[in-house]
């Protein structure tokens, strides 16, 4: 070859490589973070941007004004360590094995994280879990060691355990900024879980808040007194009525020592109080101590129904205390990737992992289909592709993250996970969203809160509930007309069309999601085996 034509042929071969690693670097550059920020129990009335009654949130509001609300998200099973399997790996409970926070999570489970991490993501995990201490597919984790301490609390990493002092919602934010700062490596496109404890039970709030909200009044929901009448004996035995069930000293901060005078005895201990270090408990009883005293002066004049008001006041109290500290560190995470000029290539997700009671039907936590605890809040924003400020009424679940960020990432879902991208909607393509009712199924009874075994299925309509195992009824609600869910409509003459078409709807769901009543027995039996039930 001629020296010319050589020259010419190198040169023209160092262009063609410079363009190939530009376009990989550009093709790298394209794909976007993913920042998915999940609290434990949040309910959607607890967030401004959904209902401004209770609290301001304008950090976690944030998301919802830059990006997309979903009015109609929902959980497939609403309990912690279930709704997390259900997101990491896009099945179903009966599919996965996690069907409640008794169950060990089978790791050999396909989740996305491993699949993001395969296809080049960085990945990290910071907070609360609650099943696992080693999460697969994740770079560096530091995890709560099950339901996690929110005092001083203990962390599980790579390199050992580790006990921190402080707030847990605080330090959680901490360690996930210096991460962001110090290990994130920057030519590669990242995921982060960023998972709070917060306002899981027992609703500790940090010092600057609980000096504030404690001295708040709240509205009393229509529905605290509800009398169940229309229901099945699902909702009377149940076991968390904020009046009888919620504890004095574990729930609401009064001491053993002013029980045993007033004669109550409780099962539970101090709920987390006795973490506190020296410091940090004589500020504590520096305004815990006068409430319990007054209780204690009240407590004899107090007949079930004022007693209940006061659980429930001093429940909010401390429940939404927490969520104020969540908002502030969302807001520190926020101004984090606005100030290194991520925000416009990253995706954020803000949810629970599923909802909560707050007084509604006289109850506190959640596992019930009904709306309160089936619904969980969903924002996100991702500039460039959701249009800011948007509302969708679609019904989607925590069934469809893995696949949506797998999508977003350009990653080939397996064909096995149940859920459906939501890109389409996050694009406002509505009109490729072809789902019309949700599915959902709770297994853990008898266990805590006693909550009996049922599955369902949902539509913007209508709301279809079989209760089964020790029990056989069945519920069905007019969410239209029937938004707070009192009358059970199913034996009602001019619902017989109506009960006929969603239980047709009900069996077909169940066989698309590989669902019957020979595996919810397998999973009866396996309660059996491990001696939970007889």
């Amino acid at each position: 070859m001629k020296p010319v034509l050589f020259y010419f042929a190198l040169c023209l071969g160092f262009f063609f490589f410079s363009c190939a690693d530009n376009a990989a670097e550009q093709s790298t550059k394209k794909r976007p973070n993913i920042v998915f920020i999940m609290s434990d129990d949040h309910a959607y009335q607890a967030i401004s941007a959904y209902d401004d009654r209770l609290i301001h949130t304008p950090n976690i509001d944030r998301i919802a004004k830059k990006g997309m609300r979903f009015t109609n998200a929902s959980v497939t099973n609403s309990i912690c360590a279930p709704s997390r399997a259900v997101i990491l790996t896009g099945k179903h409970s009966h599919i996965n094995g996690k069907i409640d926070n008794l169950s060990p999570f089978d790791t050999t489970n396909i989740t996305f994280p491993r699949l993001l991490q395969k296809a080049g993501y960085q990945t990290a995990m910071f907070g609360k879990l609650h099943f696992g201490n080693n999460p697969k597919g994740f770079d560096e984790f530091k995890i709560l060691p099950g339901q996690g301490d929110y005092y001083n609390p203990k962390f599980l990493t790579q390199k050992g355990d580790t006990t921190i002092t402080g707030y847990v919602t605080d330090i959680i934010t901490d360690l996930t900024l210096d991460w962001m700062e110090k290990r994130r490596d920057t030519a590669k496109p990242f995921l982060l879980m960023y998972l709070h404890k917060a306002p899981h039970r027992s609703w500790l709030p940090a010092k600057r808040h609980y000096q504030k909200f404690t001295q708040r009044t709240y509205p009393l929901p229509e529905t605290l007194f509800d009398d169940y009448l229309t229901r099945s004996e699902a909702s009377r035995t149940a076991e968390m009525g904020i009046g009888k069930d919620m504890l004095l000293q574990y729930d609401l901060k009064i001491p053993k020592e002013i029980l045993d005078e007033l004669g109550i005895e409780e099962r539970l201990g101090a709920g987390g109080v006795n973490q506190l270090n020296e410091q940090q408990k004589a500020e504590w009883d520096a305004i815990y101590g006068p409430i319990a005293n007054t209780f204690k002066k009240e407590f004899k004049t107090m007949n079930d129904s004022l007693l209940t008001v006061w659980k429930y006041q001093r429940y909010l109290q401390d429940y939404l205390g927490t969520i104020a500290a969540v908002d502030e560190n969302v807001g520190r995470l926020l101004d984090y990737l606005d100030e290194k000029a991520l925000s416009e290539n990253t995706m954020v997700i803000y949810t629970s992992d599923q909802g909560f009671y707050l007084g509604e039907h006289g109850w506190f936590d959640k596992r019930f289909m009904y709306q309160e605890s089936f619904k969980t809040p969903l924002l996100i924003k991702w500039p460039n592709v959701i249009t800011p400020n948007t509302t969708e009424d679609e019904l989607v679940q925590n069934l469809d993250f893995a696949q949506t960020f797998l999508e977003a990432a350009g990653v080939t879902s397996p064909e096995d996970m149940q859920g459906e991208s939501l890109l389409p909607l996050l694009k406002g393509e509505k009109e490729k969203w072809t789902r019309d009712a949700v599915y959902y199924h709770y297994y853990e009874y008898p266990a805590e809160h006693t909550v009996k075994r049922h599955y369902g299925i949902a539509t913007k309509e209508f709301k279809l509930i079989h209760f089964y195992y020790d029990i056989n009824a069945w519920e069905l609600y007019d969410l239209k007309k029937d938004p707070q869910e009192i009358n059970n409509v199913y034996d009602h003459p001019s619902y017989a069309k109506t009960v006929q078409e969603m239980t047709e709807k009900l069996k077909a769901m169940r066989l698309k999601y590989k669902d019957s009543d020979s595996l919810s027995n397998q999973y009866i039996r396996m309660y059996k085996d491990k001696g939970w039930i007889e």
